[in-house]
């Protein structure tokens, strides 16, 4: 049953940093003014692109925390656009929400599918993907970011060598043999395959982020007949309505809102 919502603006909590999350806020500030945005960035991107709208930075410390700022700050609608690997946060966001009675969505791009040529192997994690590397080269193209490096830290994958590419700088642990390419989104694949060559790529390891900014990538590992792993992407938490674009999360905002 949908809790009654106060009398307007209606207070969206946007748990943010992608693209889509961006584009909701600019929407619902530019279309909705009886909806007043405030974005949350993790604050692990140094200079981020800044969304319209009130913007608060860093955690809330844990589902309680969160709570607690719902609670505080009279949040009526909680919208989960997180990394789609930012299982905590998702996690967090379904138990405050529960907690305080808040409706949430998730806000989640579509993920990539396997086009013909392609030749992709998933794992469960970046560890399985790790373990996956030795028997498909050794010269390895890693777009996974920077959290998680110590995944490929083991000594098991001392002789191989990783390009890995990130917004901002890696800290240790990370691989043995490495050189770290500092670039943002989008990429295009004129530049992605000249990357590939430039570098002679054997394998290539990514997240299932979806989405367009990235997905260059595997169509220049196609071309150039390398192998992909790809890490699948957790599960939104059980219960958790999901929208695929930020047009369907404004429509959920309006009919909230206007049941209220």
């Amino acid at each position: 049953m949908l809790r009654v919502l106060p009398v307007l603006p209606v207070h969206v909590l946007l748990l943010g940093g992608t693209t889509e999350a961006r584009r909701l806020a600019e929407h619902l500030v530019a279309h909705d003014p009886e909806v007043r945005v405030t974005t949350s960035l993790a604050g692990r991107v140094s200079a981020p692109r800044l969304p319209p709208g009130d913007v608060r930075v860093g955690g809330f410390g844990g589902p309680e925390g969160l709570a607690a700022w719902v609670r505080e700050h009279g949040v009526d609608l909680l919208v989960d656009a997180t990394h789609p690997f930012a299982a905590t946060m998702s996690r967090n966001a379904a138990e405050a929400a529960a907690q305080t009675h808040v409706p949430l969505l998730a806000l989640r791009r579509p993920g990539w599918v396997a086009q013909d040529g392609d030749r992709w192997h998933i794992a469960g994690s970046l560890a399985e993907a790790a373990e996956l590397l030795p028997a498909l080269g050794e010269r390895v193209f890693l777009t996974t970011g920077r959290m998680g490096l110590a995944a490929f830290a083991g000594t098991g994958l001392d002789a191989l060598w990783f390009l890995v590419r990130s917004v901002d700088a890696p800290e240790p642990p990370c691989p043995a043999r490495m050189e770290v390419l500092l670039d943002r989104g989008p990429f295009d694949l004129r530049g992605e395959l000249d990357l590939i060559r430039r570098h002679r790529i054997e394998v290539l390891v990514t997240k299932d982020s979806g989405g367009d900014a990235t997905a260059p990538k595997l169509t220049a590992a196609r071309e150039a007949g390398i192998p992909v792993v790809v890490v699948r992407r957790p599960p939104v938490p059980e219960g958790v309505p999901v929208a695929r674009t930020p047009d369907e999360a404004a429509e959920w905002v309006r009919r909230l809102y206007a049941s209220g």
